[in-house]
């Protein structure tokens, strides 16, 4: 498998649109609502983080990032799973560059944990799936922000089964100097109360490690799934940290979008 395209650098698709462009301002907002998150004591192995705009998902993603802060220095390594909204594809896809661009810096991809994951048949290699999908790079400010350094193992997750996702994570599961993010936002366009009520029992299920997951429940699922497997074997406690959805937050209440912030201790 060739890890590297001739093109080393995966450039940013939705800055502008998702988050601001210029960096100052977004090290700004991203400042704002990390201070204005509520506080946990808790230190994740792993993180469900929502993938919306800022102005309708940052305020739940902020509450996952706040919990990293007294571990920042540790973490080395981010794993981030996302589901691949664009391009139809069947496995786990690696983009094959060498870094993420984002307004605010570079992140390097880890080639020791790309060579790790390889040889696994769900494995596959598309740059096409992250030249335009959002579920992965708008998480890469906050991490950057936040983090001090890390290399990233970023996997765009199309067809494959709990197992197949679940596999990979046990390959590049590592210490504490590993930090796994899976970003996936819940329900989409249903009617307010009904998008609380169906968003409260996927949230549930999660927090008591019952899968399957579906699809209308959680875009991401397919991750959400593979990580509550390999959570089950390894006996990590899920905490919920803020559970919202874009009428709460910046939209109309007539079809929302839900997002959940959930840590994995």
């Amino acid at each position: 498998m060739t890890s590297i395209r001739s093109n080393p650098i995966r450039k940013p698709a939705v800055a502008g649109l998702f988050y601001p462009d210029d960096a100052h301002r977004l090290s700004q907002d991203i400042r704002v609502l990390i201070d204005s998150a509520r506080q946990y004591d808790l230190t994740p192995k792993a993180l469900i983080v929502p993938h919306a705009g800022y102005v309708y998902s940052g305020a739940i993603a902020a509450t996952a990032y706040r919990t990293l802060l007294a571990v920042a220095e540790s973490i080395k390594r981010v794993v981030l799973l996302g589901p691949s909204h664009r391009v139809v594809l069947h496995g786990l896809a690696l983009p094959g560059v060498a870094c993420f661009d984002t307004p605010l810096g570079s992140v390097q991809v880890d080639t020791e944990s790309v060579r790790a994951i390889s040889d696994f048949s769900q494995v596959i290699i598309s740059t096409d799936a992250h030249l335009l999908e959002h579920s992965l790079e708008v998480q890469l400010p906050f991490l950057q922000q936040v983090l001090k350094e890390f290399k990233l193992l970023p996997l765009a997750v199309g067809v494959a089964s709990a197992e197949d996702v679940a596999e990979v994570l046990d390959k590049v599961w590592d210490n504490d100097e590993t930090l796994i993010i899976v970003s996936s936002d819940l329900s989409h366009y249903l009617p307010y109360p009904v998008a609380q009520k169906v968003d409260k029992t996927t949230v549930q299920s999660i927090l008591q490690l019952r899968q399957p997951i579906s699809h209308e429940q959680a875009c991401g699922a397919t991750p959400v799934n593979g990580l509550i497997a390999v959570a089950r074997r390894r006996h990590l406690k899920p905490h919920l940290l803020d559970l919202r959805n874009s009428g709460d937050t910046a939209g109309s209440r007539e079809q929302v979008v839900g997002y959940a912030a959930i840590a994995f201790c």
